[in-house]
């Protein structure tokens, strides 16, 4: 472990000592991954969006006994149980909470009242002033390049714009995986990086071997609405240019087919889904075939990140996939990020006061 310092308003924000997040990926950041994040000095970002409340509960409990560093959890703004999850959050003591969409004024104003951190995730500067004037505490940013649920704008167009529209911290996603993109960022005045792609492709990382190995073996990502009826980065595949293909019935037919599926995972009654549906359009103008599409994500994610089936997995990744080599421990991975970075700003300052 190295004593490296980069002291930035993001780790002074969450407590940890290196300003390196790692993305709440479904079925993907468990307790494993994210304790072995936090011990190694970065934000490890606990997904819940697949889990149940109890199982959330428990894998805040499992965190917990794996380390004492602080950690951060990540949820859906738009869940049903959106209240009862925060909940769980305060009581529990978590430090940070993430979220993947804007969240509710009165979820940013009690969760700051009980003293945790707050840090929406944005893909435009209207979304990141918005959440600012609400009191979120910093914003994570991700651009174009990033795996997932993505935008159009690249991090080197979207970063800068933000960084110069909000008084917060300012955390980079999309694109990064070594210390290069972590000096870059901090050039542009962010607090930090967020990494998915390339902690999902670590040792500690609990993804099936073999799919770890497809991944490094990939070079090409594909932006699709054929998933979930949103733009969405995933890893180039047979099965991906078949979604391609497959008509608008044959993909309704497997969405309400793996809407079962899930329901019957999460053990959530059709009431619920029914729910999160209604909380999914609202504000976001998507149609009911489009809702009943995003039944597609979870499953088609579980397929490869659970079941180790990449032939019939969707999985999401950033564009950096394409230089990703290796297979490090987290604390490996920090640490080199880490020190590769200071050393570049060290370099950086010589040059420019010689």
């Amino acid at each position: 472990m190295i004593d490296q310092v980069l002291d930035t308003p993001l780790t002074r924000l969450a407590g940890v000592r290196h300003p390196v997040v790692q993305t709440g990926m479904g079925w993907v950041a468990g307790p494993r991954l994210v304790s072995a994040v936090a011990e190694a000095g970065g934000l490890g970002i606990l997904a819940s969006a697949t889990m149940t409340l109890e199982q959330l509960a428990a894998a805040v409990e499992e965190v917990r006994s794996r380390t004492e560093a602080p950690f951060g959890v990540n949820l859906r703004a738009d869940a049903a149980d959106a209240g009862d999850r925060v909940d769980l959050l305060i009581k529990s003591g978590v430090k940070v909470a993430s979220f993947a969409l804007a969240p509710r004024r009165e979820l940013i104003d009690r969760l700051k009242e009980a003293g945790v951190v707050v840090i929406p995730s944005v893909g435009a500067r209207r979304h990141a002033e918005k959440v600012a004037a609400w009191g979120a505490d910093a914003v994570l940013v991700q651009g174009g390049e990033g795996g997932g649920h993505t935008g159009p704008v690249a991090t080197t167009l979207l970063l800068p714009q933000i960084v110069d529209a909000v008084g917060i911290p300012v955390i980079a996603a999309g694109g990064f995986f070594d210390g290069r993109g972590l000096a870059a960022a901090l050039a542009y005045g962010a607090a930090g990086v967020a990494m998915g792609t390339r902690f999902l492709l670590t040792s500690d990382s609990s993804v099936p071997e073999e799919v770890k190995r497809f991944y490094l073996g990939m070079s090409e990502t594909v932006v699709t609405r054929q998933v979930d009826g949103m733009p969405h980065r995933v890893l180039r595949t047979p099965l991906v240019d078949g979604l391609e293909r497959s008509g608008r019935l044959s993909g309704l037919a497997r969405a309400v087919r793996n809407a079962a599926r899930f329901r019957r995972i999460s053990g959530m009654t059709w009431p619920a889904v029914i729910r999160d549906g209604l909380a999914m359009r609202h504000g976001r103008e998507l149609t009911w075939s489009q809702v009943l599409m995003a039944a597609n994500t979870p499953m088609l994610l579980r397929a490869a990140m659970v079941e180790g089936r990449p032939d019939l997995g969707v999985m999401a990744s950033g564009q950096v996939v394409a230089v990703i080599e290796d297979l490090p421990s987290c604390e490996e991975l920090i640490d080199a990020v880490v020190t590769r970075a200071a050393g570049i700003l060290r370099g950086l300052n010589t040059h420019l006061t010689a």
